[in-house]
């Protein structure tokens, strides 16, 4: 049972005691039946894996005690920050969970022409907050022990005038782009993947992104799903470039 690992939305210390997280609680305790002693691992972003032990549990709680840490060295050398354009059903999903199991560092929600996914206000913020839960989740099932942070969408021209700079490599999926990312060096500097949703960026958009310093890349002839490319991109880029 040794080999459970949950987030801990707390800051963990060797030595103290620990509330279990609601999530925590009811895998650990209600389903997997662990009793007062047994051990699991805990993370709260800061590098570290936490062994724990269970101390306590009640009917609606359980706490543990912090026994040890270990550092977890499991980050990819490339900084790659996931601008996606949001796409609908559970597609963003499954981009932002196997972004984060590939080892994106951020991912940006972005607003464009095409989306038909349309977010503001409390929603807005309510999805941000999913959307950071799937991300917490991949991080347990991937091991991963620093969290990559889910902004609040923004439209794609928002983006592009706060966030794009010509320090970065800014690269954006175009079926017609000239280069190939084999055709690139390897990058001294964060990587920017601009992706759109399921109907693409529109002309105009690409001409946006192409005016702050994207260069558009294509990843061979068929055009793919949005999150197939996002996931097929990032993966290129590790085995070309990082640690795959």
């Amino acid at each position: 049972m040794s080999n459970l690992r949950f987030h801990s939305p707390n800051a963990l210390t060797v030595g103290q005691s620990v509330p279990l997280s609601d999530n925590a609680l009811a895998h650990a305790v209600r389903v997997m039946r662990l009793k007062v002693g047994d051990t699991l691992t805990l993370f709260c972003g800061d590098g570290f894996d936490y062994q724990c032990a269970l101390s306590s549990i009640e009917k609606k709680s359980a706490r543990v005690e912090v026994l040890s840490r270990t550092q977890v060295s499991n980050e990819s050398p490339l900084s790659i920050r996931l601008l996606q354009g949001i796409s609908s059903g559970d597609r963003m999903d499954y981009t932002i969970q196997k972004a984060v199991e590939l080892g994106v560092t951020e991912i940006y929600p972005l607003s464009t022409e095409r989306c038909v996914t349309k977010l503001s206000g409390d929603r807005a913020e309510k999805r941000t907050e999913h959307w950071q839960g799937v991300a917490i989740a991949a991080c347990e099932q991937s091991g991963r022990a620093v969290i990559p942070h889910v902004h609040a969408p923004l439209a794609l021209p928002q983006w592009l005038s706060q966030y794009a700079t010509p320090d970065c490599l800014n690269l954006l999926l175009n079926p017609v782009g000239a280069k190939r990312l084999a055709a690139l060096s390897k990058p001294d500097h964060p990587i920017h993947l601009l992706i759109g949703p399921e109907g693409g960026l529109s002309p105009a958009e690409i001409e946006l992104a192409t005016q702050h310093h994207f260069q558009s890349i294509v990843l061979g002839p068929r055009i793919l799903r949005t999150e197939t490319a996002a996931l097929t991109a990032i993966a290129c880029m590790q085995s070309l470039w990082g640690d795959f």
